[in-house]
């Protein structure tokens, strides 16, 4: 099953594929230390490795020193700065929103984002942010803002992997969807995907057919890709960042084989079990059950 597949967005602008996997692999850097990350995002950034997405601040310098790197070369989705975020959201300020921009792109060195997440019904130049985006949104938070702003959104980014497996609505829309915590999240205690039994027999078998050693995170971002969707890993260790980017294509019985953990559904990202938790219903899963608030869909 090819990866080979450029994106264009509902915007009319492209998602370029990544140089060394034909797919769209990109690289995620949330919550990453910032004395760490710089040397990441300059190993997931060179040409010949892939483009880079979700960035923090401080990737000025990285950007600058990789040899030969062209602005056209990465794709860049970039959140707001969280102050600026809780001065247009919370107090209803739209005009606070580009200023937030403006920040970000000096904290990067930038002159234009490729996706922005922002207020769908904030105009924004395109000379700053060419397509807008939305994270963390399900389906009817999807059809609230679209009917509240009139908007569609150009992409959207939630938590995807062979266990939560959702993307046919956004389809539909003409929503491209990037997927984060690909391997899932052991931050609570829950093993990574990778172990999983099914995966390893899965990149065993692609390890026998191509003949050479393929991971069981390699297998997981090959399955994420299929479909043309993105998919932004996070490391901050240069070997596993270039053994992420070494992709091949899975078989048809391989990428059915990986599909089989949906059958065991979970979802690992939900912010009322954090800590400290956030009080608020977002997903509607059992363990948002006890929470104080729910999103106002304002419907």
């Amino acid at each position: 099953m090819s990866l080979s597949k450029e994106v264009i967005l509902n915007t009319g602008y492209e998602i370029p594929l990544t140089p060394s996997t034909h797919g769209q692999l990109g690289f995620g850097t949330w919550q990453s230390a910032p004395g760490e990350v710089g040397n990441a995002v300059y190993e997931a950034s060179r040409p010949d490795i892939g483009i880079c997405m979700r960035l923090p601040i401080g990737m000025k310098r990285a950007f600058h020193d990789i040899p030969g790197l062209k602005r056209e070369d990465i794709f860049i989705v970039k959140s707001p700065p969280y102050g600026y975020i809780l001065t247009a959201y919370s107090k209803h300020r739209p005009e606070a929103v580009e200023p937030a921009l403006d920040v970000c792109l000096a904290e990067l060195g930038l002159g234009y984002l490729g996706v922005g997440e922002r207020e769908l019904d904030t105009e924004l130049p395109k000379s700053k942010v060419r397509s807008v985006g939305v994270s963390n949104h399900t389906i009817k938070h999807l059809e609230a803002i679209i009917q509240g702003s009139g908007a569609i959104p150009a992409v959207t980014q939630f938590e995807r992997h062979p266990r939560l497996q959702s993307e046919d609505h956004c389809k539909k829309r003409g929503i491209h969807t990037t997927a984060y915590s690909a391997f899932g999240n052991n931050m609570l205690g829950h093993p990574l995907q990778i172990t999983h039994p099914t995966v390893k027999e899965v990149a065993q078998a692609v390890s026998r057919r191509v003949g050479k050693d393929m991971s069981g995170a390699q297998a997981i971002l090959a399955w994420s890709q299929v479909g043309g969707h993105s998919v932004i890993p996070k490391s901050v260790t240069p070997s596993r960042i270039r053994d992420n980017f070494n992709q091949v294509d899975l078989t048809q019985e391989e990428f059915d084989h990986v599909n089989t953990l949906g059958l065991d559904r979970r979802r690992f990202n939900i912010p009322m079990t954090y800590s400290p938790a956030w009080n608020i219903n977002l997903f509607g899963e059992r363990e948002e059950e006890p929470a104080a608030h729910q999103v106002n869909l304002g419907l």
